[in-house]
């Protein structure tokens, strides 16, 4: 229980009496039933947790059937291919070698 040993439970139960003295029947009560709320309040959360959880949804959005005519227009410009040829403005002979160039 909680890795005590039972020394350390004898000085506990000394410090006990030591501190609660004639009260320590209804604190050792009140501290039981607090004990018991916490864990009721605790099954309630999972119980709700578990509820949510598995349970289907009770209002379903109304989904409507895909249409072809649903879609948006795209909103990027249509490519077009140039008119012209490029033209070229540099001297370039494709048939010298770059190590000509050195």
């Amino acid at each position: 229980m909680f890795g005590l040993g039972p020394l350390e439970m004898m000085i506990f139960a000394v410090i006990a009496v030591l501190l609660f003295g004639k009260n320590l029947p209804s604190v050792g009560r009140s501290l039981g039933k607090s004990i018991v709320e916490f864990k009721k309040g605790l099954n309630d959360i999972k119980s709700e947790v578990d509820a949510a959880t598995y349970a289907q949804p009770s209002s379903r959005v109304e989904q409507r059937p895909y249409s072809a005519d649903d879609h948006d227009e795209p909103t990027a410009p249509k490519f077009e291919l140039p008119s012209h040829e490029p033209t070229e403005t540099a001297n370039h002979n494709p048939g010298a070698s770059d190590s000509a160039k050195v």
